[in-house]
């Protein structure tokens, strides 16, 4: 009786740690591109713009107990710059000078510190973080705050940051021989899934 007591009490002690480490779960994803989104949207003295990202990719891993988001333990992002489209060819060929294509391919986002996880929802959560920025051979630390939301294995990320393109030492981009030009100030909304 006493042996069948310990083996069960083995039993029960193994289910309890599968049962706690299936709800535990440190994730490492990439970025889904079908499932992905990313606009930067600006202004000009003539008309508002906007331009797509039609390639972008990542890597993050997050821990997630059940459909909570407990930990982001690391997270990066690239977007190719002679990517961004936005149907004109003539704008298209001013932002990739402006952005330095032929030698800086990529802008890229790489997650530094997690500052506060707030649970807005049930699998909604608001993150307060810090990152680096690099733009044009150009890296700066940036605040972002941004929403994830928990889908199964999935998280899903979406904000809007603003950027001053100085400050990343980017002339902004004319056209017309200068009689357009764009402000300095353009606005990046993203919805990207990680998987």
């Amino acid at each position: 009786m006493s042996k069948l007591k310990t083996q069960f009490g083995a039993l029960l002690t193994l289910l309890l740690v599968i049962s706690y480490s299936n709800t535990l779960v440190a994730q490492e994803s990439k970025v889904i591109l079908p499932e992905s989104k990313l606009t930067v949207f600006g202004t000009s003295n003539l008309h508002d713009w906007e331009i797509e990202a039609k390639a972008m990719s990542g890597k993050a891993a997050f821990v997630i107990d059940g459909a909570d988001l407990t930990a982001i333990k690391s997270l990066d992002f690239a977007v190719e710059v002679e990517q961004l489209k936005s149907g004109k060819s003539g704008m298209d060929e001013n932002t990739f000078k402006a952005l330095k294509s032929k030698t800086y391919k990529t802008i890229n986002y790489k997650l530094v510190n997690v500052a506060k996880i707030s649970e807005t929802a049930a699998g909604s959560f608001v993150v307060e973080t810090q990152g680096d920025l690099t733009i044009a051979g150009v890296t700066k630390r940036i605040n972002q705050t941004f929403t994830v939301k928990i889908v199964g294995k999935k998280a899903i990320f979406s904000g809007k940051t603003k950027i001053d393109m100085t400050v990343f030492e980017i002339k902004p981009p004319t056209a017309l021989m200068g009689t357009i030009k764009t402000g300095k100030e353009v606005t990046i909304d993203f919805k990207v899934t990680y998987n």
